[in-house]
Formats: structure tokens, sequence, C-alpha cells
């Protein structure tokens, strides 16, 4: 009996496997309807097969049908152009499981490029975003934008003129970010709200900032942690911040190499960090005002080692940044902390512990005495600053479906 029943659920995987096809589809004719009914026709296990050529699309597309492939001939021969889109939304929005869009662009979203909501293993590879009139801040705001996902894997996509962030994960868990590159964007690549994140082996260039780690108050999801920043390329992020006005990035300094912003247990080491104005590590409270009282405002438990560091921080763009550059003989130390340490949160009794172990120093410490106040005390100038041992957040394993793409 037993036997009987492992035959015939192969039976079942077989037949499944069976009814798996192709959907294809060319550019020319209604192309909007055309690839809009073959991403609501697709069952699970199908291919939509997108030819090489141009398509003028518009209106947004969207899927929520699990286990799809949606794949072109490559970034540069399948372009989905959204130049004449009336909607304001974006141009493709997935809602369902197992999902992997690749070799394709997307080009002049009104918003967002490609957004995943809610999705489980979902995978964006071998993709190019693109606002091709360069920054501005109309352009769309992601362009690579998985939020409230799981399992996320990012592999050789380039986004260009997104006006808050290139690729952007936000709220997600179990996350990779590679082999991929991002510039005059806002924001070249921006983990916000996110839990364990490895981002590697990418090139952020030509950005107002080049790397955010964020955490903010007020979403579903918060107490951003574990993120490894590694063997990344971050260097001369020197486009002027063209972000709409209100957008918490329109914050972001240009000339900001990599930015760690109220996040805990984020290690940054091993990438070249060159050519940043700013600041080749920037690492600050939030100052805003928020509501939540569970919110903590301060980076904690960072690590910044072994990064090889170039000329960075010779015109800071903070206010006073350029006084503070020049009484430090020109330009700011590799690695630049607001130094808010001594901190209770709304309604603790008892101040936050900070840690930090910054050895690519020297590093500044500008002694801030709570987010966004001024300094208590004159800054100063370590070699590095070093809290004792901080555990290295472990490698993100994503499932073998998505690591054998």
């Amino acid at each position: 009996m037993r036997n009987l029943t492992i035959a015939a659920s192969a039976l079942a995987l077989l037949a499944g496997a069976a009814e798996a096809k192709t959907l294809a589809v060319a550019p020319g004719g209604d192309v909007q309807e055309k690839l809009q009914t073959a991403l609501l026709d697709a069952k699970s296990g199908d291919v939509v097969q997108l030819a090489a050529g141009r398509y003028e699309l518009t209106d947004g597309l969207s899927l929520d049908i699990e286990n799809v492939t949606v794949k072109g001939a490559g970034p540069d021969q399948t372009i989905l152009s959204f130049g004449g889109q009336k909607s304001a939304g974006e141009g493709l929005l997935i809602t369902s499981n197992k999902v992997t869009v690749r070799d394709l662009a997307v080009e002049n979203t009104r918003g967002d490029g490609i957004k995943s909501k809610g999705s489980d293993q979902i995978s964006f590879v071998n993709l190019r975003v693109e606002w091709t009139g360069g920054p501005n801040p109309k352009n769309g705001a992601y362009g690579v934008y998985p939020v409230s996902s799981t399992n996320v894997l990012i592999d050789k996509v380039t986004v260009k003129g997104a006006s808050d962030a290139g690729i952007y994960v936000g709220q997600s868990k179990n996350i990779i970010v590679k082999n991929s590159r991002a510039e005059f964007n806002v924001a070249g690549i921006e983990i916000e709200n996110s839990m364990n994140a490895d981002v590697f082996d990418n090139v952020s260039t030509h950005n107002a900032g080049g790397i955010l780690i964020f955490d903010l108050p007020g979403l579903p999801q918060m107490g951003g942690h574990s993120t490894r920043i590694f063997r990344n390329k971050v260097v001369n992020n020197d486009t002027a911040n063209f972000a709409p006005k209100g957008n918490i990035v329109a914050d972001v300094p240009t000339g900001t190499g990599v930015m760690v912003m109220a996040n805990r247990d984020v290690h940054v080491f091993e990438n070249e960090i060159d050519g940043n104005q700013t600041a080749a590590v920037l690492l600050v409270a939030y100052n805003k005002d928020y509501a939540d009282v569970s919110y903590n405002p301060l980076p904690r438990d960072i690590v910044v080692r072994d990064n090889k560091i170039g000329k960075n921080g010779w015109n800071p763009g903070f206010p006073g940044g350029g006084i503070l550059a020049k009484a430090m003989g020109g330009s700011l130390p590799p690695v630049v902390w607001d130094g808010v340490s001594n901190f209770t949160r709304k309604g603790q009794t008892a101040p936050e512990v900070v840690r930090v172990k910054l050895t690519d120093g020297p590093v500044v410490n500008l002694h801030f005495a709570s987010p966004g106040a001024i300094m208590s005390a004159k800054p100063d100038i370590k070699p590095s600053i070093d809290d004792g041992a901080i555990a290295e957040p472990k490698p993100v394993v994503l499932p073998k479906a998505q690591s054998a793409l």
C-alpha cells in the first residue's frame, strides 16, 4: 500500500510538471492586453516568455499566481517601456509566492519599477530598471522593491534614476542582494526595517548615498537587525540629492558612502569605500519625532572593520560639516559617529546599551547628547573604538530553488 501511495504521488508530480507550459508574448499589436492576459492565465509552474523587442505599455501589470517565471531575452533586448503609463502605480506588481522575474528591463515607470508585496521566495535576476531621463524628483521612488516579503533574492540587477532608492528591501526577512549595480539614484541600495540581510559583491556609485541600513518608526515591522555589508564597491557617490521634499532620504547628505541609522547588528567589512565627499561610514540616530515607545532610534552593535577606505569626507553635506572638516585638517575621518549612547527611550527608565567596534579608524565621535541635539562635548578623534566582541550575524541561506538561479 505504501508503494502504491508513493507511486501515486510521483505520478501526480509528473502530471503537474507535464501541465506546466510556456506562454509566449511578443511586442506589437495590443501588447498591454496580451501581456496582462498571459500573467492572468498563467498556472503554477508556467513561464511567461517575453520575446526580444520593445513593449510600449500604457498601464501597470500585475501577477498573483504562485510559482511563475516571467522571463525575457535579456535586459538590453526585452524592454518594458512605461513612458506612456497613465496610472501612477508600479510597472509590475507581484503579490504571490515563488515568483522569478528575470532577463528583462523596465523603463520610465510613473511609480515604482518592480514591486513584490507579501511574497515568499521572490527572485529578481538579471534585470535593468531605469529612468532614462536621468535623476529627477518626478521619477518613480524605487527600482526593485520587495516589501513585507521573505526569502528575497536580488542578483545581477541594475537600477538607475530612482528618486528614493534604486534597490530597496523593506520590512522583509532573509534577504540576499548580490552582483548588482546602483547608480544615479538618491540611495543606491537600502535595507529598511528588515531582518537577516546579506549585501555583497555590489557596486553603488554616483548616487547621493551608497548603501543605507535604516530602521524607521510607525511601520508594521520594526526592529531591523542582522545585516552584513561586505565586498561591495561604494565609490564616487556624488549625485546631488534629488528626493522629493518630505522623503526620509531627502536628508541623506550627498556623498555618503555607507549610512547606518537606528539599526542593530550591522557589520560593514571588506568593502572598497572611496570618493564619497561627506563620509565613508556614517552612524547616526533617528532624530525626528515619533510616538511608538517600542522604537529604538540608536545604531547599536555596529562593526566596521577591514574595509579599504580611500579619500572621503572632504566636503561634508550636513550642516556644519565643512567647518568640522576644516578643523580636522581638511576632511573627516573614515568613520563618523554621532555618539548618542546615553539615551533613554520613551517609557523606559534605563539608558540604551550601545556597543560599537570601529577598527577602520580614525573615528570621530561627535558626542551628541541625544538624537538631533547639538554636541554636548568637543568632538574627539580616536584611532578606533572597540567595545569588545560583537557576534557577526549568520550568513543568509535561501531555499534551494532560489540558490540554483
